[in-house]
């Protein structure tokens, strides 16, 4: 274990940082945390348990990219021989055995530059959106183009392809996979439990936000990448803007010619497309509530996805610096 370190970026995380810390100190490997504008005692929590601390100086605009490109720095510095980082947020607890069992994909396999396993949703029951999470997070296992937040790398290839891009306000992670990607190195997710992740997500405007920022962000990689073979997150934007826009205005604009008919053919090819993310769903084992609202909220999410997208190309265009997306309050 003396291989692997430890990078955690918090803000106002509270509690949740606690646990957090508990879950990776005490197993003689070296942790630093990021701070990036606590109010509350999350730095004096961190220093008290004994971890390295990083505070960000936020006159230069945060992002979680730039807060885990820090944490690495500094994780060299104080541990320049350490061969594997795990990344976790704040907001998340390691599971027992995870360190474990990914440094052992990366002993085994080098082609592999990023392992990752199953993120669960603590506290799925206390909201629908939390259980909104814990249907994203249970993403297939094997080979894998992109990772979470939550992920183990190799430091040899994070350190080849320059980190995290720090301008990121959203979709860091993928963005960085296609990177390492193209140098050459596989993604895994294996069928372990890796953390436990409190959302705490239980308002509409919360989930609303994040949609947006989840549109901002493909917008963004496709700006990026978008013109490699790969094609990255085109298609998903492309989906937004024509199922939130596209669609919509052409059925406004021949409702008369139609005799409402647009309007109707519009409903069904969305309840069509619910059912379709209802069928995913149920295939992974959820329940079919779950699975209903899931289906529901991925034709709903289209709309605040879209904002997010206008948003990225005003700021294009009016060369404007975005700032990140909070969705959460202190703990």
């Amino acid at each position: 274990m003396h291989l692997i370190g430890v990078v955690v970026i918090g803000r106002n995380e509270g509690k949740r940082l606690h646990q957090c810390l508990l879950s990776v100190i005490g197993k003689g490997i070296t942790v630093v945390y990021v701070d990036s504008g606590s109010t509350d005692a999350s730095v004096a929590l961190a220093r008290f348990l004994g971890v390295h601390v990083v505070e960000l100086d936020l006159s230069i605009p945060f992002t979680a990219g730039r807060a885990r490109n820090a944490g690495f720095e500094h994780l060299l510095q104080v541990k320049p021989e350490v061969e594997y980082v795990q990344f976790v947020d704040g907001d998340c607890r390691i599971v027992e055995g995870w360190l474990e069992r990914a440094a052992s994909e990366l002993d085994a396999y080098p082609e592999v530059v990023v392992v990752c396993g199953r993120r669960r949703e603590e506290f799925a029951e206390n909201s629908i959106y939390n259980r909104l999470l814990d249907i994203e997070w249970n993403t297939p296992v094997g080979e894998a183009k992109a990772c979470g937040g939550d992920s183990m790398m190799r430091v040899r290839a994070f350190k080849k392809v320059g980190g995290f891009n720090p301008s990121l306000i959203a979709g860091e992670e993928p963005e960085l996979c296609v990177r390492l990607r193209q140098a050459g190195g596989k993604i895994l997710r294996v069928d372990a439990d890796m953390t436990w992740h409190d959302g705490q997500m239980t308002r509409f405007g919360q989930w609303w936000k994040r949609s947006v920022r989840s549109g901002y962000g493909y917008a963004e990689g496709a700006w990026l990448h978008g013109r490699s073979p790969e094609r990255h997150w085109l298609k998903e934007s492309l989906r937004i803007w024509v199922w939130s826009l596209v669609l919509p205005v052409l059925a406004i604009a021949t409702f008369f010619p139609t005799h409402g008919l647009s309007i109707i053919l519009l409903l069904l090819a969305n309840l069509f497309s619910a059912y379709r993310a209802y069928r995913y769903t149920r295939c992974k084992g959820f329940a079919p509530k779950d699975a209903i609202a899931y289906g529901l909220f991925c034709v709903l999410g289209k709309y605040p996805q879209l904002i997010g997208q206008s948003q990225f190309y005003l700021f294009k265009l009016f060369k404007r610096q975005p700032t990140i997306v909070e969705y959460k309050g202190a703990f």
